[in-house]
């Protein structure tokens, strides 16, 4: 009897895939590096797909980057070659329900239904990367928007002085980005060492201290742009460097600075909860699945 489900986080540099039960309970999981190389990367979805098929799953969940209509990708963010594909329409053969979500969407229904937001009826999860990601929930529904695209906090404008992409959060507000000005100013070699660079921060070398201060005022502006549009109750702080402690501290330390420093802001809104999302990289195969028992089972979003 059918009574499992398959979830696929499609990533930039892995595909990770999780057969679970509708607790959210992980079964078996794997992963897989991600082909840039649109034939063997079907190829491979294929075989994942094929192999919990016979196991005689109810459901396939996916989760990947771009904008997400309905079930077809668009763009596909960091993988250009996703763009057009239809995973529902690419697996209608084997008759069970397929749906498609945006990673950052996924995030935010992670952490609604399993998660540090769990049961909120207005909130957002915000992935701190390469990029910013972003999934808010409005009075218990998902934002999607008029054309799918709600929540993609990359393309805020933060700076207006900064040429092309770098003044919008996408650029400007990297956490890719802030870990190689770290280790640039404490003269590590390799630019992308994030523990090197947030011992330097938790040691308070001054450099590193400076810089990530910085970046922490940027992520607390961003919390505070979306909160003038859509007033949440709290925001869940996801990515991987929000596995340091001082990540959430120091943006709720940005953020009470800011209504200190200005009287009209502190006045009039209500400050958000800004706490540490539960799930880390595991985030999107929940998030996925909890996409596709709104769709298929009704559920409460």
């Amino acid at each position: 009897m059918k009574k499992n489900y398959l979830s696929i986080d499609i990533g930039g540099t892995n595909v990770k895939y999780a057969e679970l039960n509708n607790a959210g309970n992980i079964i078996e999981q794997g992963k897989i590096k991600t082909s840039h190389d649109k034939e063997q990367f079907l190829k491979n979805i294929d075989q994942i797909v094929e192999k919990y098929v016979k196991k005689e799953i109810k459901g396939i969940a996916f989760c990947a980057p771009g904008k997400i209509a309905h079930t077809k990708i668009h763009f596909g963010g960091a993988l250009p070659f996703l763009d057009g594909i239809d995973f529902a329409v690419r697996y209608k053969k084997y008759d069970i329900p397929v749906t498609v979500i945006n990673d950052g969407k996924a995030s935010v229904l992670a952490e609604n239904w399993l998660g540090s937001l769990k049961d909120m009826q207005n909130c957002a999860a915000i992935t701190l990367g390469t990029g910013v990601g972003g999934g808010i929930i409005v009075n218990g529904k998902l934002l999607n928007g008029a054309h799918f695209q709600a929540g993609e906090l990359s393309f805020l404008q933060l700076n207006m002085k900064e040429p092309g992409f770098d003044g919008f959060a996408g650029g400007y507000a990297s956490a890719v980005q802030m870990i190689r000005n770290v280790n640039e100013a404490i003269e590590n070699d390799d630019e992308t060492d994030g523990l090197a660079a947030f011992e330097a921060i938790n040691n308070g070398n001054e450099k590193a201290k400076k810089i990530f201060d910085e970046y922490c005022k940027r992520i607390a502006a961003i919390i505070i742009d979306i909160q003038a549009v859509v007033d949440l109750d709290a925001i869940a702080i996801g990515g991987g460097i929000s596995a340091q402690p001082i990540v959430v501290q120091g943006i709720n330390q940005a953020y009470d600075k800011v209504l200190a420093d200005n009287e009209l802001i502190r006045k009039t809104f209500t400050r958000p909860k800004i706490v540490e999302a539960k799930f880390k990289n595991g985030a999107n195969l929940y998030g996925a699945l909890y996409n596709l028992f709104i769709h298929v089972n009704g559920e409460k979003l």
